[in-house]
């Protein structure tokens, strides 16, 4: 069981938007549709949304909604290729296993 008085609420709040923001990376969300999603205050959104920019994990579009950054798409990236890596090993593996050549 977790130690609630250990948890950052900002932190969870700043991490509900940045997981809100999933899906919507070619037209984004705008602080508006955030806030009525995460049942949080507009102004709660922007320092959020402030934050998850100033780390580089979020992106004001053109269209001033906002979506997950080139770098958090690049982390997701990251996990996708180290799961092909590893499951190709596993592949191998069990290929060799059934041919009796280990």
């Amino acid at each position: 069981m977790t130690d609630q008085t250990r948890i950052s609420g900002s932190g969870q709040k700043v991490l509900r938007v940045f997981k809100a923001l999933k899906g919507h990376s070619l037209t984004g969300l705008s602080n508006g549709d955030l806030a009525k999603a995460l049942n949080e205050s507009p102004a709660t959104v922007n320092r959020c949304l402030n934050t998850l920019v100033a780390e580089g994990m979020a992106m004001q579009l053109d269209s001033g909604r906002y979506a997950l950054s080139v770098a958090a798409l690049q982390i997701a990236q990251a996990h996708a290729t180290e799961i092909s890596r590893a499951t190709n090993r596993i592949n191998e593996l069990n290929q060799r296993v059934a041919a009796g050549s280990i």
